[in-house]
This record gives C-alpha cells, sequence and structure tokens, in this order.
C-alpha cells in the first residue's frame, strides 16, 4: 500500500463533522465523502486518519490528512487531480505528497491550532454570518486575555469535554492569541490535543468573561474541578482548525 499525506480544507456546516462513529454513524461527513471519491477511483477501500476530528459544524483552514491506498502507481499530482475534479466543492485539496510508510496523521503530530472568529459591530456582517460568531458590542480583550492565561500549561480539562469516554482528560495548552483588529477578533488556541468539545467549551467561557458574565477567575477554578456553572460551547460555525503541526 502507498501511504499519502494531504493538507485539505473544508467548510464543515453541511457536515456531521470529520467523523462519527458508534451510535451516532453517519455518512454524511467530510472523511465519508474523500472514502466515497477515493473506492471509485482505486476500486477498494482506503484507510483515512486525519490530525484531528473536527465536530459537526467545524470548518478547516489546514487540516492534514494521512491517506494508505493499494494501487503504488497512482502519483501525489494525479491524487490530487482526481479529489479536486470529485470532492464536493466544499471540501479543496491543498497539497499531496507521498509519506513514510509508518507516518499517522494524528498519532505523530505536536499541536494543534484553533481558531475562533468574532464579528463585532451594531451591522452584522451578512457574508461572515456562516464563519464568525456576532456580538454587538466589543468584548473585554483585557479580561478576555488574563482568563486565557490560566489555560497556559498542562491542567485537567474534564469540565471543558462532552466526551463520554477517555483514558485521561489532562491536555496541555501551549498559547492562547486573542487578537483585534477591525471589526473582527479572532482567538487562536495551541494545544498537544483536544478533547469533544474543548476548544468551543473553552471559547464559550472566554466570551462570557469578555461579556462580564464571569470573572476571569472563572477558568481557575473550573480547572481546579471546583464547583463552578460551566459556560456554554461557543457555537460552532466560528470555529476553524487552521494547523496541525508536526
Amino acid at each position: 500500500m502507498s501511504n499519502y499525506i494531504m493538507v485539505i480544507q473544508y467548510d464543515g456546516g453541511r457536515y456531521d463533522g470529520w467523523q462519527r462513529m458508534g451510535n451516532e454513524r453517519s455518512d454524511n461527513t467530510v472523511q465519508g465523502k474523500i472514502a466515497e471519491v477515493l473506492r471509485r477511483m482505486t476500486g477498494s477501500e482506503p484507510e483515512i486518519n486525519c490530525g484531528c476530528r473536527t465536530e459537526k459544524g467545524v470548518h478547516a483552514y489546514g487540516q492534514v490528512i494521512n491517506v494508505r491506498i493499494d494501487n503504488d502507481d497512482t502519483s501525489p499530482k494525479e491524487l490530487k487531480n482526481y479529489l479536486s475534479r470529485y470532492l464536493p466543492r466544499d471540501i479543496g485539496v491543498i497539497s499531496v505528497d507521498r509519506a513514510d510508510d509508518r507516518f499517522h496523521a494524528q498519532l505523530n503530530l505536536r499541536s494543534v491550532v484553533y481558531m475562533y472568529r468574532l464579528d463585532v459591530g451594531k451591522n452584522p456582517d451578512v457574508f461572515m454570518r456562516r464563519y464568525a460568531y456576532h456580538t454587538f458590542d466589543m468584548p473585554d480583550i483585557d479580561a478576555m486575555r488574563k482568563a486565557a492565561s490560566y489555560f497556559i500549561g498542562e491542567h485537567d480539562y474534564k469540565l471543558f469535554t462532552t466526551a463520554k469516554k477517555s483514558k485521561s482528560t489532562v491536555r496541555n495548552i501551549e498559547d492562547i492569541q486573542i487578537e483585534h483588529k477591525g471589526n473582527e477578533v479572532a482567538i487562536r488556541i495551541t494545544a498537544n490535543d483536544f478533547m469533544h468539545n474543548m476548544a468551543r467549551l473553552m471559547v464559550g467561557m472566554l466570551l462570557d468573561v469578555g461579556g462580564g458574565l464571569k470573572k476571569p477567575e472563572a477558568v481557575k477554578d473550573a480547572l481546579e474541578l471546583k464547583d463552578v456553572t460551566m459556560s456554554f460551547p461557543a457555537e460552532a460555525y466560528g470555529l476553524f482548525l487552521e494547523k496541525v503541526n508536526y
């Protein structure tokens, strides 16, 4: 089998996430659409692994996947051209290269970067309504940055995931940047890994702090597993998987 590494992007708005498993199994996933095209191309079942599974409605600027197919004669150019021709228009292939046989997109990653977009202003931008969460008032950026500082480092994120089963809920947050430019605010979170809904729950807490609904110290209390009222997860459509680092 040949192993390929691909960088892809997608609009996750109409998909049930990267992949659905178990009782929530669905064919309307990004992985499912890619597998369908590859089966048509090769006549066999491909093995597809992603760097980080995105949830329903979440987008990706730079998802990394590795694909194993039976046909050793297929060049990266041929693979990219075929996928680009037959995949839905909301899934794009940026690059395709041959990978070492042992390369695995998830097992070999070093860190993942998620970015959440806010559209701020009295008049919502209709062209951003599917890709940024709108708020009429500018959030308190300084308070959000103070709250974000409590996330940095290794902590137990038990209260920041909806995962039903997880061997460990400890994760390491390497960096959080909150940038404000014009009517846009971008929240970037870099971590060694993310659990189900983790990024959205973190952003939800930061938004509540920015809106004055919570103190920055609420993050510290939640990480210490104290009795704290958790925020709702931020809307999925404002979240993007920006980059996977190796």
